[in-house]
């Protein structure tokens, strides 16, 4: 019989025998373990693991049986197939340069997930979506339409099986009621690291500011705007050489790289909330 590879997560309370427990219980149905990582977090006590393994039995609930006593003891946990991609919805507003990023690594096979869907409150990106042939969804929004519009956006995550939805420079808050809806399964990328300039073109304002860092930060989205978690950051520096135009394009290249970072680490069951932080086995 072929192996099946799996993915195994755990966060519980720090205590002794967490690892000799998991690792008996992976021998006992003689899997063989390809890459594990572990991390005790001495601020919340909370002990987070993640372990891929390989078995001979392409049964998960036989896995999750034999397996799960074991675990149950600890704390919460889960058993996934590794090879299993998760469905992903994507929003965007009028900047495409992420969008177009996640696209391409999505189609080379640098992703390990499926864009199902995409929703926009424009036009402008529509383009991409027939490219990829993915299908684009026109959820124009206003003040007075946000309850309707953000409705049709849970109509979406629900039909398409979503998984994921990632904020691709979409250009609009979310109510507290979406941001909890969606908690721990919506990544934004923030165009900033510090400071965190707020507003139409910010790369101009930096640049105005004569900053000598530009960067950005991919985090989940909570009820607190753009502060939640934080998956991934990244910086460039840059100095009074550089003009307002020339920051906004090494911005954007940031912030494509950042956000699939972040995308593909919790595509990959790599981030751990703990809190207010993340833990990420990167």
């Amino acid at each position: 019989m072929a192996t099946t590879n799996y993915i195994l997560t755990l966060t519980c309370p720090d205590q002794p025998g967490i690892v000799h427990a998991v690792s008996g219980a992976l021998l006992a149905i003689e899997a063989n373990i390809v890459e594990t990582e572990q991390f005790s977090d001495p601020d919340s006590g909370r002990f987070c693991m993640r372990t891929e393994f390989q078995a001979d039995r392409d049964s998960i609930s036989e896995v999750r049986g034999a397996v799960g006593p074991a675990l149950d003891a600890f704390g919460r946990w889960n058993i996934r197939y590794a090879t299993v991609r998760p469905r992903v919805l994507v929003l965007v507003s009028k900047f495409d340069h992420c969008l177009a990023d996640l696209l391409y690594r999505w189609r080379s096979g640098q992703l390990p997930i499926e864009i199902a869907v995409i929703a926009s409150n424009h036009l402008d990106c529509s383009v991409w979506a027939a490219r990829y042939d993915v299908p684009y969804v026109h959820l124009p929004v206003t003040p007075e339409t946000r309850p309707r519009q953000e409705a049709a956006v849970l109509d979406l995550v629900t039909e398409h099986k979503i998984d994921l939805v990632v904020l691709a420079r979409y250009m609009q808050i979310l109510s507290d009621d979406l941001c909890r809806e969606l908690a721990g399964r919506a990544i934004n990328i923030h165009h900033s690291f510090l400071p965190g300039f707020k507003g139409a073109k910010p790369y101009h304002q930096a640049h105005e500011r004569g900053v000598k860092l530009i960067g950005a930060t991919a985090h989940f989205v909570t009820t607190a705007l753009d502060e939640g978690p934080i998956i991934d950051q990244d910086v460039v520096r840059v100095d009074h050489t550089h003009t307002a135009d020339q920051l906004v394009a090494m911005g954007q290249d940031v912030e494509r790289v950042v956000l699939a970072r972040a995308v593909r680490y919790w595509a990959e069951d790599r981030v751990f909330q703990v809190g207010h932080r993340t833990v990420v086995f990167s």
